[in-house]
């Protein structure tokens, strides 16, 4: 098998699969400047005949699915496979595999480490010294710039996937209570209390948003939701703006009706006129959507492709969890086509 590998994918675990599979060719859409498109990416599959991809940005679209009559995989190296015609490659048969949780850790570290940055007013005060505000008296910071422990604060999560747990699991050690909104999960940690979303924004010292993008989360946190948020709570989105109303958040903050906000997403990327609305407001700590970006999340997402693609081929495992398109099973049970042939 050739695979072309246009995520960005270490050394190691391209050793691995040629190790396993054959031959890989390397094509990061790093070098390239930016994600391939999709007639770049036609010509660069028929260009090295692969017949297996892996991912991260770039565009799969039907057509470039259409255009390799043999391609036995597409591994996708994100959260969701969102840059893939999914539906075409299930027609197709063809599984696409993902690497849920590969920024868990990284992102769960930007939430904990920015809570106590905002808490402890670490830039506001960092930024009073560089500009050389103090002028008299060894004590002036330590009045001026007091803060808050996250420990005891209530932490509300909406969503509780692989993200929000692992954001749990630290918080817990502070110690903080762990309410959470999810309909689909469960915790597996008897402290945290699964609440109803009213009771999670009416109760909570800390909201931190970790919702996927669906039709039905699509504004899910609307105006009444966060008008019944606390005085002085903290909320924090590291997911997506989209699950948000925007213009209630940003009037809400105008107001100083609740503490603050952390925001790591907004509606436009670079961000619009009406971002900078949101980003320029004092009582918000804005970052420019690098909730995820550590080294380390490249090494962890090679590390779950890599286990998939092995499991599926090599010991045609059919239970492989990142396996996206679960509904090519369906057939697989209904046909004697092995794995290997596909």
């Amino acid at each position: 098998m050739k695979i072309l590998i246009t995520a960005p994918y270490n050394e190691q675990g391209r050793q691995q699969l040629a190790d396993t599979f054959g031959e890989v060719i390397y094509r990061c859409w790093k070098d390239h400047g930016q994600a391939y498109q999709e007639d770049e990416l036609i010509s660069l599959l028929q260009e090295t005949q692969a017949d297996g991809l892996i991912a991260e940005l770039d565009l799969v679209t039907e057509k470039v699915i259409q255009s390799v009559p043999n391609l036995q995989f597409i591994g996708v190296c994100r959260g969701t496979p969102s840059n893939v015609d999914v539906p075409v490659a299930t027609h197709r048969r063809i599984p696409v595999f993902y690497t849920p949780a590969r920024n868990a850790q990284a992102v769960a570290e930007m939430v904990v480490g920015s809570l106590i940055t905002f808490l402890r007013r670490i830039i506001p005060s960092s930024q009073w010294l560089e500009d050389k505000q103090w002028q008299s008296g060894s004590l002036t910071a330590y009045l001026k710039f007091k803060g808050n422990e996250l420990a005891g604060k209530t932490v509300g999560m909406v969503g509780f996937g692989a993200v929000a747990q692992r954001t749990a699991g630290i918080l817990r050690s502070f110690p903080c209570d762990i309410r959470y909104y999810d309909p689909y999960v469960t915790s597996p940690d008897p402290r945290d209390q699964k609440v109803s979303l009213e009771e999670l924004f009416s109760t909570s010292d800390i909201i931190s948003i970790h919702l996927p993008v669906t039709e039905d989360t699509k504004g899910l946190i609307d105006k009444t939701l966060l008008q019944s948020m606390k005085s002085d709570v903290i909320f924090v989105n590291t997911a997506r703006s989209i699950v948000v109303d925007h213009d209630v958040l940003v009037e809400r903050l105008q107001q100083n009706q609740i503490r603050g906000a952390i925001i790591d997403v907004f509606d436009q990327e670079p961000p619009l006129p009406k971002d900078y609305e949101l980003i320029s407001l004092p009582n918000v700590l804005a970052i420019p959507h690098l909730a995820g970006a550590t080294y380390e999340v490249e090494d962890h997402h090679v590390e779950i492709m890599n286990t998939a693609l092995i499991d599926w081929f090599e010991h045609q495992q059919t239970d492989v969890k990142v396996l996206y398109n679960k509904a090519i099973l369906e057939d697989m049970n209904n046909d004697t086509t092995s794995l290997s042939s596909l």
